[in-house]
């Protein structure tokens, strides 16, 4: 009886500080928006045209060169089409320059098809197997902190998350690396895209749908056992969608090339993993990945929970910089010749057509005269930004003391898409949007690799900030 007075008072409290709509406010309005001549006219113009036509800044398009002084030797411009692999893309396009450069050849592409069929059926046996190991909790009942089959704990995860976001195309450096050294790598000849591979929503909406009707399932079966054996029928099914509409991933295969110099290789046959030892040859988990997240302490070790596609894989994993730091080690992995992994929020103040992002490409405020002043941290816990696409980081541009001035992505929507595939953008955007790279750990000083150390502090997925890149 008590809580529920206590409620009535709050309630009431509410209420009072509460305010509606009232015609004196909308006349108040009315008497000082849309009277003058100047806003008589902007109403003219704005509402019949495009925001964003009329509030481009077209200086920026005319200060704009896209050169570099430092760049990364890379050759050609891929595609992820109508697909969230940017990913796998952008892991793929940091390792092409190493090996056009080892085989002396005028382009190479890897698969990403082979990688995208086991990517989502490692996600879809990943799905199963937590749904198996929370059956007993309630859909909306906390699962808190368990270990299952992993050296460190997970925790925070409900089972209605698990079902809501089941599967799909997005991940995250990690996410390559897991896949990388179970399956290998291939060439692109031996596994060509298909229709499904390059436009991916038709497939992900079958797959949830599928995922989530046998979820119900295995959390009905009689016990453990009887779940396993469900779920081994169920990842058959998976396995048949996935061939169907992607191809069947090759066991082993023939691989020969012709170099710059014309000269023709001799065939040699490879399994995928032995493709990706003989052509890969550096450790993938000499990369490190570095955030750039303001609404949290810098310079600690943090874990995403439930953030990977393999079940006995690694999760999401991150030493958190400021910016600055971030920018000191990404100049110099560029000086060294070393494209680089990286995130950022790639629509923010995007000119796609000149290929070039900069925070005041558009000028939405000056046109419309209202102030927006969030800065980063606001931006991010408001979810008005966060990291949605992985590109290469391949160029930086500097002042004469060598400070950066500009920076270049080379992404992976097609020579048609922004600077002839690639985007320009300034140090002032990397600084607002740009939220995280993986370079080689020998550009990263060992004080800030010694953070690595240290137990890492856990986090949920569902945090705004950590949306996998797409």
């Amino acid at each position: 009886m008590k809580k529920i007075i206590i409620s009535a008072l709050l309630l009431s409290a509410w209420a009072l500080k509460a305010q509606e709509i009232t015609s004196d406010m909308l006349q108040s309005f009315d008497q000082e928006v849309g009277q003058s001549a100047s806003d008589k006219a902007l109403i003219n113009a704005i509402s019949g045209s495009e925001l964003k036509t009329l509030a481009l800044n077209r200086h920026n398009i005319a200060t704009n060169d896209h050169a570099f002084k430092y760049k990364v030797k890379v050759n050609g411009i891929t595609n992820q089409k109508s697909s969230g692999r940017c990913w796998m893309f952008t892991s793929l396009n940091i390792l092409r320059p190493k090996v056009i450069e080892k085989y002396n050849l005028p382009n190479f592409e890897f698969s990403t098809n082979y990688l995208y069929f086991y990517d989502l059926l490692e996600k879809s046996n990943l799905f199963y197997e937590q749904i198996i190991l929370t059956r007993s909790l309630k859909m909306n009942e906390d699962i808190g902190p368990y270990v299952a089959n992993m050296s460190k704990k997970e925790s925070g995860q409900t089972v209605s998350y698990l079902f809501k976001y089941p599967i799909g195309d997005g991940g995250v450096w990690n996410s390559f690396v897991n896949l990388a050294e179970k399956y290998g790598v291939a060439p692109k000849t031996v596994m060509p895209e298909t229709f499904h591979s390059e436009k991916t929503s038709e497939l992900n909406k079958l797959l949830r749908r599928k995922l989530r009707e046998d979820g119900l399932r295995l959390r009905e079966a009689t016990n453990e056992k009887h779940a396993r054996a469900l779920k081994k029928d169920m990842l058959k099914d998976i396995y048949r969608i996935l061939t169907l509409t992607l191809g069947k991933p090759p066991k082993s295969f023939e691989w020969r090339y012709t170099d710059k110099d014309g000269k023709l290789s001799e065939p040699k046959q490879y399994t995928p993993l032995e493709f990706y030892q003989a052509i890969i040859d550096i450790d993938l988990n000499d990369y490190v990945m570095l955030m750039n997240d303001p609404t949290r302490p810098y310079y600690k070790h943090y874990e995403i929970s439930y953030d990977r596609n393999v079940m006995e894989g690694k999760n999401w994993t991150y030493i958190n910089l400021p910016s600055d730091k971030i920018k000191e080690i990404a100049l110099a992995s560029i000086k060294a010749n070393e494209a680089i992994y990286a995130s950022c929020d790639v629509g923010k103040q995007l000119n796609n057509k000149e290929g070039l992002c900069a925070t005041d490409n558009y000028q939405y405020g000056q046109l419309l005269g209202v102030p927006f002043k969030m800065n980063k941290k606001e931006r991010i816990i408001t979810g008005e930004s966060g990291s949605t696409h992985g590109m290469a980081l391949i160029a930086v541009d500097v002042d004469k003391n060598e400070k950066p001035i500009m920076w270049q992505f080379e992404n992976s929507w097609g020579t048609e898409s922004g600077h002839n595939g690639y985007l320009t953008f300034t140090d002032d955007w990397f600084t607002e949007y740009m939220f995280r790279i993986v370079p080689h750990k020998k550009f990263i000083h060992q004080d800030i690799l010694h953070i690595l150390n240290s137990e890492p502090i856990i986090l949920p997925p569902w945090d705004p900030m950590f949306q996998e890149d797409k």
